[in-house]
């Protein structure tokens, strides 16, 4: 089993909703990323999200594009996420880690060159949003070579042989969107969020961890017994962003403390 897998398999056991922390790699800068990433583990992350980031983020609201560009600003590059991901797991962080970005980049460094180099530097899966199962048999290869998950996103309008397609294709967890939409902190979630998880759940043992929008302990709280986990993001970058420099740990280690709780 992957650790990812394991993760989940712990979840369950224990009749945990997890939380899986996003942040983009070098936003506020590249020195930063490292301890903010111990902070979320220590406030209770149980996988963590390293954003790579891009010039053309699609999926993402004003927020993360916001984080993005200031990243790409400070120089970083995919080499620079490879070696924070190297620097988190030898900061002692022993959970789940994934990169999350899109696919121009990683095509660019070559599909197997970057699993190889994910392996060693010791990250467990990809988030790829804007590749979908029918493009993604090649990265799908290289990471099974290099036991890395690959993790595929749904929307509440994917068909269900979309889903069955995913269910297939992908390991890990499947990443359900939790709108129609691109991400950002929301007050509210989608009515039709349940139906939308049951349907899924119907055609996948696969674990679901719920993104986009949720930003709350009740958010995490109303996914309870419909999801495994669930995804923040733009709420820690907003979090990051407002706080002091020399109080952004801790500001991240009591929201994630907030939320788990």
């Amino acid at each position: 089993m992957s650790r990812i897998a394991d993760k989940f398999a712990q979840l369950r056991a224990d009749n945990c909703t997890g939380l899986v922390a996003y942040l983009t790699v070098g936003y506020p800068d590249v020195a930063s990323t490292v301890p903010l990433v111990s902070g979320l583990v220590s406030g209770g992350a149980d996988l963590i999200e390293l954003g790579v980031p891009f010039s053309d983020p699609l999926a993402d609201g004003t927020t993360i594009q916001r984080a993005s560009h200031q990243a790409l600003l400070n120089g970083v590059t995919v080499d620079t996420c490879l070696d924070v991901a190297a620097r988190v797991r030898a900061a002692g962080v022993t959970v789940p880690v994934l990169f999350m970005g899109y696919y121009n980049p990683i095509f660019s460094y070559g599909l197997d060159r970057f699993c190889g180099a994910c392996e060693e530097a010791g990250v467990d899966g990809l988030i790829i949003p804007d590749l979908p199962p029918d493009e993604a048999e090649d990265l799908r290869q290289c990471c099974q070579r290099r036991g890395l998950d690959l993790v595929f996103l749904l929307a509440p309008t994917s068909t269900g042989e979309r889903i069955d397609k995913v269910a297939q294709m992908g390991s890990g967890f499947v990443y359900c969107v939790s709108l129609t939409g691109v991400t950002g902190a929301r007050r509210e979630l989608s009515t039709s969020l349940p139906e939308f998880l049951q349907r899924v759940r119907s055609r996948t043992d696969l674990p679901l961890a719920v993104g986009f929008g949720i930003a709350t302990r009740e958010h995490v709280r109303a996914l309870a017994g419909l999801a495994d986990a669930a995804v923040v993001g733009s709420a820690i970058i907003d979090l990051v962003e407002q706080a002091p420099p020399h109080g952004r740990q801790d500001a991240l280690v009591r929201f994630a403390k907030q939320i788990k709780s």
